[in-house]
């Protein structure tokens, strides 16, 4: 069951971090640039190569540190094929060396749409889960629900998202007296009971945002079954007392995703005098360790995990 291979994960690298690769063209290091556009040209080939190659180097530094990289599927879709060749060439290394691949597609549309998409990546074993969209319903759904429990994969459903303007569509006050993601809540709620593992969460998850702490108090309870997908934490501005939480009262409950944040400390007032941009893996690597040490003393602050 994936939840229960991704907090096994956890558990073993003691770590609640998660990277996510979001790689920008312009902000690649020109060496690998060099290289990538000697190799296949300065077109979208060359562009698809550089991102692969920036990518393999970030999991090489980290991939011992962490359970799971997320794949932004929109960085690659901008390049065509060329570009998709390389999202699923960084999935395949990720996933050979051992760690947990989640893409992050958003997919919503109707049920025979979504069996398609269902079929692209939850039948597709380079990826364990991916992130899905439910504001079409919950019969948009199904076919996400059916191959997780068939294949053992997961899903993360965006209940409150990270970014400002969430508010207009997800703060919305329903006739009930709740708001919209409040109501998405209690359907995921309910939908997770189909598949708890062992550890007594569900691989039917949630995307909370760390920029919307009060917020996910709320969550938090209303969804216990739920392991949260958390955005937002560092270029965003959310920082590891906002995200404490999303935990459970053990220090489990939520993975936090940070991509440029990580993939590109070595350009960040940080850490940009020790690093140059040879060494943006290992740039990579120290704010993966700052950002995990960060996290779990603001969870020892809370009690949720012994000091």
């Amino acid at each position: 069951m994936f939840v229960d291979r991704l907090i096994e994960s956890v558990k073993v690298k003691k770590t609640h971090v998660v990277v996510g690769l979001d790689p920008r063209i312009e902000m690649i290091p020109d060496f690998i640039k060099e290289e990538a556009f000697r190799r296949k040209g300065n077109g979208v080939e060359g562009i698809a190569e550089a991102m692969y190659l920036f990518n393999k180097g970030i999991i090489d530094a980290v991939y011992d540190l962490i359970p799971a990289v997320k794949i932004q599927v929109a960085f690659y879709e901008a390049y065509g094929i060329e570009g998709f060749k390389a999202f699923f060439r960084t999935a395949e290394y990720a996933k050979s060396l051992g760690l947990i691949v989640i893409a992050d597609v958003k997919r919503g549309d109707i049920q025979d749409v979504a069996k398609m998409y269902s079929k692209a990546y939850l039948q597709n074993p380079l990826f364990d889960a991916i992130t899905v969209n439910p504001y079409m319903g919950e019969d948009s759904m199904v076919p996400y629900l059916e191959d997780v429990e068939k294949f053992g994969k997961g899903i993360f459903v965006l209940v409150k998202t990270s970014n400002r303007s969430s508010k207009d569509v997800q703060d919305i006050e329903t006739k009930k007296g709740s708001y919209v993601y409040q109501e998405v809540a209690k359907m995921i709620s309910r939908l997770s009971k189909m598949t708890v593992g062992k550890y007594g969460y569900s691989s039917i998850g949630a995307v909370v945002g760390a920029t919307y702490p009060f917020e996910a108090k709320i969550l938090r309870e209303e969804m216990p079954r739920c392991y949260f997908l958390v955005p937002g934490y560092g270029a965003q501005g959310a920082t590891a007392e906002d995200v404490v939480n999303c935990f459970d009262e053990e220090g489990y409950g939520a993975i936090i995703n940070s991509s440029r944040g990580v993939i590109y400390a070595y350009r960040s007032d940080f850490w940009k005098e020790a690093y140059s941009e040879y060494e943006y893996g290992q740039a990579a690597r120290e704010e993966v360790i700052l950002m995990t040490g960060m996290i779990n003393n603001a969870l020892v602050k809370r009690k949720y995990i012994a000091s």
